[in-house]
């Protein structure tokens, strides 16, 4: 009998153990995930850079207004309320890029233009790299229609000036045209 005993408590311990094994060996090997990948945050909040912009002329609400950087001409005038039903906006390059300290001008239309004696319009100030259109660069002295296509091609391919040094980046402007240009443009 105690024999009978032992065989069926050994039996009893088999099945255990097959069955143990059973699952073990049903189971799926774990898989291999890599760990969790930590990405540690900036403290501080980053913040768009702005510029500030003079808005005169035919606009709604002339002043200074902060844009954000990369902001363009009509976004300037979008802040300022807009042009009045006097403006004259085919004079304007609403897509240009504004640069901070600039003035951007709305002219109203019948406003008298003044003439320079070689037939073109007298700059009132200086002209600014960044708005400025193919006929304002070509009366620069010293630049023609092909150096002001030059100009602009420099201004859109690198999201404008920076500063007035780098028309020395722009092909035909050396050191002697750059000095001759210093006083009548702005970035």
């Amino acid at each position: 009998m105690q024999d009978r005993r032992r065989v069926l408590v050994a039996a009893a311990a088999l099945v255990v153990v097959l069955v143990l094994v059973g699952r073990l060996l049903r189971q799926p090997p774990p898989a291999s995930v890599p760990p969790p990948v930590h990405v540690a945050r900036s403290a501080a909040p980053v913040t768009a850079k702005r510029v500030v912009v003079d808005v005169a002329g035919a606009v709604r609400r002339p002043g200074l207004y902060r844009l954000k950087e990369g902001a363009r001409v009509a976004d300037a005038l979008a802040r300022a309320g807009g042009p009045t039903g006097k403006a004259q906006l085919e004079l304007v390059n609403l897509a240009a890029l504004v640069a901070d300290g600039e003035q951007v001008v709305v002219p109203r239309q019948g406003a008298v233009v003044a003439v320079a004696a070689g037939g073109g319009t007298a700059p009132t100030g200086p002209v600014h790299l960044n708005s400025a259109t193919l006929a304002q660069l070509d009366e620069l002295p010293g630049v023609g229609p092909v150096t002001a296509q030059k100009i602009l091609a420099y201004r859109q391919e690198h999201g404008g000036f920076g500063s007035v040094d780098e028309l020395d980046a722009v092909p035909g402007i050396g050191p002697a045209r750059l000095a001759d240009l210093r006083g009548l443009v702005a970035p």
